[in-house]
């Protein structure tokens, strides 16, 4: 959507109801309606500050947000999609908790495999050992849920087949905070009832959606800091272009940087312009590198190689910038908390 386009939806609709309207597809993915406020980048561009209600997850810096109001509330650590099934980037939206979800799993080589357990189209049921979901699972539309099962070492890597994964105990504490955020009322008992009983799937309508914004942004501008995350897409996004147009959002260009920061952030971007398994990510105009690859489960990137990030505090972006995180979740089993198995989705 150009920008006199924006301007003129935002004169004849109110702001809930522009939302209501993009999470129905009147925006362009990816884009935001939300006022940029002031020192901060214009909606949709990079780092872009939520005004409203919604679920912000950035891929590469392993993080999901929730913000109320405007204000950031809580943030998580994540697991993510590999990179034969990546998570999709743009506006999406969450309007169902389900609890004890079954699981079918996909026509896809993963599930084809000798080393298989489960057979494509054939329903798992809910609290099946076989079943990877967890006890929670939000459709963020498909083919990608916001769910649990996840065992805590795999929050910050690739845990999944297109999906935002999360331990049981975070999807927990997600669902409650989305619910209340969502003007829906179901009690810490009501949650914990419905999970007694393992076998019965309960879905839970929520009073209102709420927007799941899927961003995939490798350098942006957090709390002064100035972070490149590692191209884990291999989307060829870490390059000096991409860098100057984050810094001049914030009014900052690239020469007002010391020669010393210069030389700082042209060495982050290279080490970080790599793929999971280290290799120098070269993606020429036009070509898109984010493709599912195919390919036989065993050969799939499961792990990164190296640094995942870089942080390097500029004085003059000191106030400006993505919030930092907020009571983060970063997903570690607590002592004396019973373990869950994790199985891949």
């Amino acid at each position: 959507m150009k920008p006199n386009n924006r301007a003129r939806v935002r004169r004849f609709f109110p702001p809930a109801i522009l939302a209501a309207l993009l999470v129905a597809g009147l925006g362009r993915a990816g884009w935001s309606a939300d006022d940029a406020g002031p020192g901060a980048p214009a909606a949709g561009a990079t780092g872009a500050v939520p005004q409203d209600t919604r679920i912000v997850v950035n891929t590469p810096a392993f993080r999901m947000d929730l913000f109320e109001d405007g204000k950031l509330i809580k943030s998580y650590k994540i697991g993510i999609g590999y990179p034969e099934f990546p998570l999709p980037a743009g506006l999406r939206s969450a309007d169902t908790i389900i609890i004890s979800p079954t699981w079918t799993p996909p026509n896809e080589s993963w599930v084809q495999s000798p080393t298989s357990k489960v057979k494509a189209g054939q329903k798992i049921a809910a609290g099946d050992k076989l079943n990877p979901l967890g006890p929670i699972k939000i459709p963020i539309g498909l083919p990608s849920l916001i769910h649990g099962g996840k065992a805590p070492g795999s929050i910050g890597g690739f845990a999944s087949h297109g999906c935002v994964g999360l331990t049981n105990s975070q999807v927990e504490d997600f669902a409650r905070r989305l619910a209340r955020l969502s003007g829906t009322k179901i009690s810490d008992e009501q949650i914990a009832a419905y999970e007694k009983n393992k076998t019965e799937t309960r879905p839970v309508t929520l009073a209102r959606a709420v927007p799941v914004e899927l961003r995939y942004e490798t350098i942006t501008v957090e709390n002064g800091t100035l972070h490149i995350y590692r191209d884990v897409y291999g989307r060829g996004t870490n390059t000096e272009e991409n860098l100057r147009n984050v810094l001049q959002a914030y009014g900052l260009t690239f020469d007002q940087l010391s020669k010393s920061q210069k030389t700082r952030v042209m060495l982050a971007l290279g080490q970080m312009a790599r793929d999971p398994a280290g290799k120098p990510v070269v993606s020429p105009a036009g070509t898109d590198k984010s493709k599912p690859k195919g390919g036989a489960s065993g050969n799939m990137m499961r792990t990164i190689r190296g640094q995942k990030e870089v942080a390097i505090p500029i004085a003059a972006l000191k106030g400006k910038g993505y919030p930092a995180a907020v009571a983060l979740d970063a997903g570690k089993a607590s002592k004396g908390a019973p373990s869950h198995r994790s199985r891949r989705r």
